[in-house]
């Protein structure tokens, strides 16, 4: 063998290498989406209803936000099927779980797109409206797809912060976990059989996105980490408090509840707090869904959650702090919106947006409106 031909076969076997990684990763890939495209949603995540949490309160404090009702005007309708990057046949048939912010002169709508209703394998899309009434549904979708070997079971739930022009795009990844964390939880309180992360993606332009990896550590999150919740203003911008860009964790991490703190947005640091602890003749919580400060000039904020009543019913509430003291137990006040992906004020409104009560076979999100007391 020549001395030219085993330099060229050196070259080529990295790339047989890549290739064939790529190969199996893609074929991972597929077999996952054949496991989310089969699977039958359950009764209660089929019939979730937006308004069933957030268009009655029992109670209406001055400061709850809401109750809310449908925008009939403003339903974006997903009509095409996206661009498939790892060619698997990857197809979605619900959309749901949105993040809604105006910036650039526009109402811009990140969603999340699954073979089913809240199955895995998801990935992330973005969408834009210049009036509130027309969308566009961006070329570049999806513009978060899976790419990292922690993310073999898809990218959901958008939540998106602007920050100086720079858009911060918060994300949960799925993924398999190690067989020796699946073997060290087993028969535990928390056993892992997926692994949950919550990742980071920036752009200053909507369409090209970096990934920044996981935000929590995996000594703190247990390998499971979801609903990572950034107090931010009614434009979408996330806030300061007592000097720092403030992360509320409520499901994971070993059952405890964490806030993470930061100075730039990109690097968190983490402390044990439970900051919402509920009576269990309230419920159990699941998972925190929105955070809003800075909107009454009072220098409170409402947190939005999620709970299972004692009867198991799914249900939501609001619960209120002051800034300077988020580990003090809070004022709750039953009913809330479950947006994950925040609420925002528009043209003189609150705002959310969710996909629950699309038709069946429909692609649609509809918005909800309430109004802003003063």
């Amino acid at each position: 063998m020549t001395l030219s031909l085993v330099m060229l076969l050196g070259r080529l076997l990295p790339i047989v290498e890549r290739v064939s990684s790529l190969n199996a990763y893609a074929q991972t890939h597929r077999e996952a989406f054949l496991r989310a495209r089969a699977a039958e949603p359950s009764p209660v995540i089929r019939n979730l209803s937006a308004l069933a949490f957030s268009g009655n309160y029992p109670a209406e404090p001055e400061w709850a936000i809401g109750p809310f009702s449908r925008e009939e005007g403003m339903t974006f309708r997903k009509t095409r099927q996206w661009r498939d990057p790892m060619g698997i046949g990857w197809e979605s048939s619900s959309i749901f779980n949105p993040s809604l912010v105006e910036a650039g002169g526009k109402l811009l709508l990140f969603y999340r797109a699954a073979p089913t209703k809240e199955s895995l394998c998801s990935r992330i899309g973005l969408a834009w409206s210049e009036d509130g009434r027309n969308w566009t549904d961006s070329p570049s979708n999806p513009i978060i797809h899976p790419t990292e070997p922690n993310e073999t079971l898809g990218c959901d739930d958008p939540k998106i912060y602007v920050l100086d022009g720079r858009y911060y795009l918060f994300y949960n990844s799925a993924w398999d976990p190690p067989a020796a964390v699946k073997t060290e939880t087993a028969g535990t309180p928390f056993p892992i059989e997926l692994a949950v992360d919550i990742c980071l993606a920036t752009s200053d332009d909507l369409t090209h996105w970096e990934k920044r990896g996981a935000v929590v550590p995996y000594g703190v999150s247990k390998y499971w980490a979801k609903a990572g919740v950034l107090a931010r203003n009614p434009r979408g911008e996330p806030v300061r408090i007592n000097g720092r860009f403030t992360m509320f964790v409520s499901e994971g991490c070993g059952g405890q509840q964490h806030i993470g703190r930061s100075d730039d947005m990109l690097n968190w640091e983490y402390e044990p707090i439970t900051y919402l602890p509920l009576d269990p003749a309230m419920g159990r919580l699941h998972e925190v869904a929105c955070a809003v400060t800075d909107h009454d000039g009072s220098g409170r904020l409402v947190l939005d959650f999620f709970y299972s009543a004692p009867d198991g019913a799914f249900s939501a509430a609001q619960a209120l702090y002051r800034c300077d003291a988020l580990s003090v137990p809070p004022a709750i006040n039953r009913g809330g919106t479950l947006s994950w992906g925040g609420l925002i004020q528009y043209r003189g409104r609150w705002l959310y947006a969710q996909g629950w009560d699309a038709p069946p076979g429909r692609e649609e999100i509809h918005c909800y409106s309430a109004s802003v007391k003063r």
